[in-house]
């Protein structure tokens, strides 16, 4: 029986660990870095981003084609991705080849190459990238979004960057980059599989504690006072594209699990979600409506997002608020409430059994919290939040006078 628990450590140069054992036959391995494009300066949007690509081009010792083989040969599996805060470098292996993992995603790491010839030819991937996030509204409407929340504050660059900047990326650009971010104090090396806390602790000295000791000097800036906005694109879409919403929690704040729920009753997955609901279900007057609540290090917002034809769009969006108005005046009965409750602890816990989602989360947490909370600790806090707790929450959200709102049209 494996022991349902977490194993924290943390080496003498900064570099922490979290293991999570269980019986899965496969074994998720990576490093999580607390740097992301909010990190970057205004001569290097897109180099967190950029980075996160290279990385996988060469090192000292290995070809690009030599990195995908190490793992690829037995099977396994490689990633990686950026957001605004952190950059994963992970890979999901049989248990025997943990060390071959934790060999290569180091060496990755410690001696990256960035040789010429690949960053010239990953740049053009990455325009490509770029293009095609372009020819999506449904997603470009975030960074748009995001743009206007945090207006004037390195949150609001998209986090592929621009053409303009990325064509100018070069080798010591991108090692002053790492130097200055990608320090032992911001670097967690995550496990969760069928293997030893022993072998985790071991492979981490081996492999992580030569990573000369070094902190962060500059701290982030935490965005200012929030302004709310109204904007309208004209991106010559075949249907109008909305999204409003307002800042948030940030991660470990008190009311962040209340916030959770808040936001899968309005939008969640499910499809009873009340905007589901009232959106598609009774009147047909969108194929898709959602919303998220995302908690940044020192910052959040929350959103709902729908596209619809250009004659309904008022009608979506009075539908959107009288449920916000209908959260902040009414409190639900602890029978009803207890139904969302369960909802999304049963999504909580299909989403747990991926293994790699659950790995990452642990590795984020780990990151801002300094430790992992449980899937139970988690439960726990969810399961008492009180209906009053709920509205308090919607109230302090879902003001009129507080939504930005952006429209592409």
């Amino acid at each position: 029986m494996i022991e349902k628990t977490t194993y924290y450590h943390c080496l003498s140069n900064g570099v922490r660990i979290v293991f999570r054992p269980n019986l899965s036959s496969i074994v998720y391995c990576g490093i999580a870095v607390g740097a992301g494009s909010r990190d970057e300066d205004s001569a290097s949007h897109g180099m967190a981003h950029f980075i996160e690509h290279t990385l996988f081009k060469g090192t000292v010792r290995r070809t690009a084609r030599q990195i995908i083989n190490r793992i690829e040969d037995v099977g396994g599996e490689i990633n990686a991705y950026t957001t605004k805060e952190e950059t994963f470098y992970y890979a999901a292996v049989l248990p025997q080849y943990l060390e071959r993992a934790t060999e290569l995603i180091s060496d990755m790491l410690v001696n990256p190459s960035f040789p010429e010839k690949e960053l010239k030819k990953e740049k053009e991937v990455i325009y490509d990238e770029i293009e095609s996030y372009n020819d999506s509204p449904s997603d470009l409407i975030y960074d748009d979004f995001e743009a206007l929340m945090f207006e004037g504050h390195s949150l609001e660059h998209p986090i592929l960057g621009t053409k303009k900047t990325i064509r100018h990326f070069h080798y010591d650009q991108a090692i002053a980059f790492m130097q200055a971010n990608y320090t032992p104090d911001r670097i967690v090396f995550f496990v969760q599989g069928n293997v030893k806390w022993e072998k985790v602790q071991r492979l981490a000295e081996r492999y992580f504690s030569d990573i000369p000791y070094k902190t962060q000097l500059e701290r982030r800036v935490k965005p200012a006072s929030y302004q709310p906005q109204q904007a309208e694109f004209k991106k010559h879409t075949h249907q109008i594209h909305l999204m409003l919403g307002s800042r948030a929690y940030e991660i470990g704040h008190p009311r962040q699990n209340t916030m959770f729920l808040l936001n899968n009753i309005l939008g969640g997955g499910g499809m009873k979600s009340l905007l589901n609901l009232a959106l598609r279900e009774q009147r047909g007057l969108v194929y898709n409506v959602e919303s998220t609540y995302s908690p940044m290090s020192d910052t959040g917002y929350w959103s709902v997002y729908f596209a619809c034809e250009a004659a309904n769009a008022q009608l979506c969006l009075d539908l959107t608020l009288l449920k916000f108005k209908q959260l902040m005046e009414h409190e639900f009965s602890p029978t009803t409430l207890n139904k969302y409750k369960k909802q999304l602890l049963g999504q909580m816990s299909v989403g747990d059994e991926n293994q790699e989602n659950s790995a990452l989360s642990m590795a984020k947490y780990m990151l801002y919290y300094n430790n992992a909370p449980t899937m139970q600790q988690i439960y726990e806090q969810i399961s008492q939040i009180t209906p009053e707790e709920l509205k308090n929450v919607a109230n302090e959200m879902f003001k009129t006078e507080n939504l930005t709102i952006l429209k592409y049209k």
